[in-house]
């Protein structure tokens, strides 16, 4: 055992042994086994094609809404893209309502709200894949084009919200108690939409109660980027302006979309390690640690596709493993009946027939 390695070991015990450190050190693993990265640049992809439909679709309908309240009909527009510091400037001098009226008015606005359903999409995707569930148990294709369309209309609500908020003037006001009841209530209106949202975008099978930790975590981190965001964008098209001209403003939306994509599933996995109590991690392995077998029994189990179909894992190094196993034929067993597992937290997985397919590890 050269040097390094005996560093990483010496670091590796020490958060195994204290509980905050491997909590942490747990979330950042699990975000790593889920390709959580590559999640966050597909939900990133997909609101970036998403955004000016669903801002095209918002202006129309408000245009026809508020048609004798242009004032009100900015705000709306304005508290939308606040959540787009600096660039949301440049968005909104590109984005104008539907000419249309009538039957072609209709088709306009259903072809928008379809084309701005990508990213809901995505984002079921990603929960479903935080939370390892299984490919049966999945959702289908109607069920998930309404969570879709009901994710839409939570985002709809939430500029309304945030609207009717600075209607008052609260943001705007100079008291110090003013001011410091605008930072309360943004903050309870940010986690109120992230559980709504958690909840919408996450399979059935997940509990409610699960949810609420990554929600309070986004809710308070989405209000400190209401906060900062403006200095990281700038910075951001500072650095890009000079080498991509007018494409900096694409370079600067795209980070930021990714940015809070990223935190967002960083908040899901932070659900599910609480949930499932998937730490402490190993560093370095061997040994693996519980949580290690559990976690890795989620992620190959989760490619079940058919109600009828078994995953078993195995690990050699435990006591009662088989240590041909993946190298045998499958069994010709009876496979098990189909089991009703929507709220099977724990799902142990050690104890299934041997019918199925074989994961060695």
């Amino acid at each position: 055992m050269n040097i390094v390695e005996r560093g990483v070991r010496r670091v590796d015990t020490y958060q195994q042994r204290h509980r905050q450190a491997a909590f942490v050190f747990g979330v950042v693993k699990k975000f790593g086994d889920d390709r959580a990265g590559s999640l966050a640049a597909l939900i990133a992809y997909y609101g970036f094609l998403a955004l000016f439909p669903l801002l095209l679709l918002l202006v129309t309908i408000l245009g026809f809404a508020l048609e004798h309240s242009p004032d009100l009909r900015h705000r709306v527009v304005d508290s939308a893209l606040a959540d787009f510091p600096i660039i949301g400037d440049q968005i909104a001098k590109n984005v104008h309502s539907l000419r249309a009226t009538g039957l072609g008015l209709v088709i306009g606005l259903v072809g928008l709200a379809w084309g701005s359903l990508g990213f809901t999409q995505a984002g079921q995707h990603a929960m479903a894949q935080v939370w390892n569930v299984r490919g049966s148990d999945r959702p289908g294709f109607v069920p998930r084009l309404v969570r879709g369309l009901s994710v839409i209309g939570v985002l709809g609500l939430g500029v309304m919200a945030t609207t009717a908020l600075s209607s008052v003037g609260v943001f705007n006001d100079t008291a110090l108690i003013l001011r410091a009841a605008t930072l309360v209530l943004s903050f309870a209106l940010n986690i109120v939409i992230s559980l709504v949202a958690f909840r919408l975008l996450t399979p059935a099978s997940v509990p409610s109660d699960d949810l609420l930790p990554g929600a309070v975590l986004l809710g308070a981190a989405w209000s400190v980027l209401q906060l900062v965001g403006g200095y990281l964008i700038s910075q951001k098209l500072q650095q890009s302006s000079e080498i991509y001209g007018l494409f900096a403003i694409v370079l600067g939306l795209m980070f930021w979309l990714y940015l809070t994509a990223q935190i967002s599933l960083y908040a899901a996995e932070l659900n599910v390690v609480l949930a499932r109590r998937l730490y402490p991690r190993s560093i370095t392995q061997p040994p693996l640690t519980d949580s290690d077998r559990r976690a890795l029994r989620y992620l190959a189990e989760q490619e079940e596709r058919r109600p009828e179909e078994r995953v078993r894992v195995e690990f050699l190094d435990e006591p009662h493993a088989d240590p041909g196993a993946g190298t045998n034929p499958p069994s010709t067993a009876a496979t098990e009946p189909p089991r009703d597992r929507r709220n099977d937290r724990s799902r142990p997985r050690s104890t299934r027939p041997p019918a199925g397919t074989n994961v060695r590890h």
